[in-house]
């Protein structure tokens, strides 16, 4: 039975341990330069709707180390920018490839196109969750501290696609976290009403940085308007500020709290040049991970 990835809440915390361990062994053979073709002969089309610097590349290249062949395959250029519907491309796709992954807007594309396509298909980011990204994220705390549990992470900033797939991580997970939001800009109440009804640890929303950040092990941002949110600039601006993730927001955290962000970063909005920079920061480590957290995921649906 073919199984997708979409969002966070459709595992288990021993199945997405279980990727975690895998990403570690395909780590270290890759830094070793040892071979690792667990999908030799195998295709991943790539679809993307939104433009993108990380998950191309690691997609792309993780799947080259694989040992399998990735296509790029941009909607404009593609009968579904046309019109197609979704249903008949993925019952096509499904014929050609071992998998898809999808970067797109609405969470109801991939969920569509997962289920018509008879081949696993990922979530590469929707406006609504970014998995592949958050287990990146946790991977790279998990190196940094050696695990996540008793842990306090702070998402400081807008309750967008990533703070949603943070929610759902902290209940299956078990570990703390609190998010700081502007008001109006929380977090999807239907994944969060999930995450409490299923968390054994505390989800907090709150409206002061300053709380979040206290005590924390970890803390996270993301951009203040997202791809499709540009022309709300100039008001994200007025409604975020004092989110930002700076020094005075670092001093109130742990003395050895890591920082994370998962790109890209406008400098000086959301997260100042000196913490992105500093010695707190993991922001490259997590970059990284993204290659690594993904291979394990495409090798375990894929093979």
């Amino acid at each position: 039975m073919k199984r997708d990835f979409l969002a966070l809440s459709q595992f288990s915390k021993a199945e997405l341990d279980a990727i975690f361990l895998l990403t570690k062994e395909l780590k270290e053979k890759q830094k070793k330069g040892v071979e690792h073709h667990l999908l030799k002969g195998k295709s991943l089309a790539m679809i993307f709707e939104k433009s993108s610097t990380r998950t191309r590349l690691s997609f792309e290249i993780g799947m080259y180390q694989l040992g399998g062949h990735p296509l790029f395959i941009s909607s404009k250029d593609s009968q579904m920018g046309r019109g197609e519907p979704i249903k008949d491309t993925a019952r096509v796709m499904a014929r050609y490839c071992d998998g898809v992954m999808i970067r797109t807007f609405a969470q109801e594309t991939v969920e569509e196109f997962a289920k018509y396509a008879s081949v696993p298909i990922i979530n590469g980011l929707t406006d609504l969750h970014h998995p592949c990204q958050i287990m990146a994220d946790i991977f790279t705390v998990i190196e940094h501290r050696g695990g996540y549990q008793g842990l306090k992470f702070a998402w400081i900033g807008d309750g967008n696609n990533m703070a949603n797939s943070w929610i759902e991580a902290a209940a299956i997970f078990g570990f703390d976290l609190t998010l700081a939001c502007p008001e109006g800009y929380d977090p999807n109440p239907q994944v969060l009403e999930w995450a409490q009804k299923h968390a054994s640890s505390k989800i907090v929303v709150t409206r002061d940085p300053k709380v979040a950040a206290q005590d924390a092990d970890v803390l996270n941002t993301d951009v203040w308007a997202s791809m499709g949110q540009e022309e709300e600039q100039k008001i994200r601006e007025k409604a975020f500020a004092g989110f930002q993730l700076n020094e005075e927001l670092l001093d109130l955290a742990k003395g050895n709290a890591m920082v994370l962000h998962c790109l890209p970063a406008h400098r000086g909005e959301e997260i100042t040049d000196d913490v992105i920079e500093g010695p707190h920061s993991a922001v490259w480590d997590e970059a990284e991970n993204r290659l690594h957290v993904q291979k394990a995921i495409m090798a375990i649906l894929m093979k």
